[in-house]
């Protein structure tokens, strides 16, 4: 029969603590904010994208997808429901600002280009459904109760 020592023993499992768990929520969020920066500039670039002198909507697809996984990902990391904002502000923020001339005449998001307008209209909704859904989920319990 072996003894262990109290000295031997490792610390009991919990939850960590506070400040560790603030550090990582924060960090996550700053993660989702320029995510969906970055997921916004591809989309833009990918507006124009054409093949056989076509448009095609792979922006709206990828807003679509990229959203979704934006807001989830926004929820699980920070813990709060109205995390889904934290992707959406910086997202919808950019597609203001390229959709707006410049004073030399340059202009990201033209109103001609459908494919640019499908992108803002889907991510809009993307966003939208995804808050939706968090407001009318019902309150995470513990340990499933």
């Amino acid at each position: 029969m072996s003894v262990v020592n109290d000295q031997d023993a490792p610390p009991p499992a919990g939850p960590p603590p506070r400040l560790l768990d603030l550090g990582l929520r924060v960090a996550g969020a700053i993660v989702v904010v320029v995510a969906g920066v970055v997921t916004g500039v591809l989309e833009l670039l990918l507006a124009t994208l054409r093949v056989g002198g076509q448009l095609i909507g792979v922006s709206a697809l990828l807003a679509v997808g990229a959203n979704i996984l934006l807001s989830w990902f926004a929820h699980e990391v920070v813990g709060r429901r109205w995390a889904v904002a934290l992707p959406a502000v910086p997202w919808f923020a950019l597609m203001a600002v390229a959709a707006i001339r410049t004073t030399e005449g340059d202009l990201l998001l033209a109103g001609d280009n459908w494919v640019g307008l499908a992108m803002i209209v889907a991510g809009a909704m993307t966003f939208a459904v995804m808050g939706f859904r968090q407001i009318l989920a019902p309150p995470a319990t513990l340990g499933g109760w």
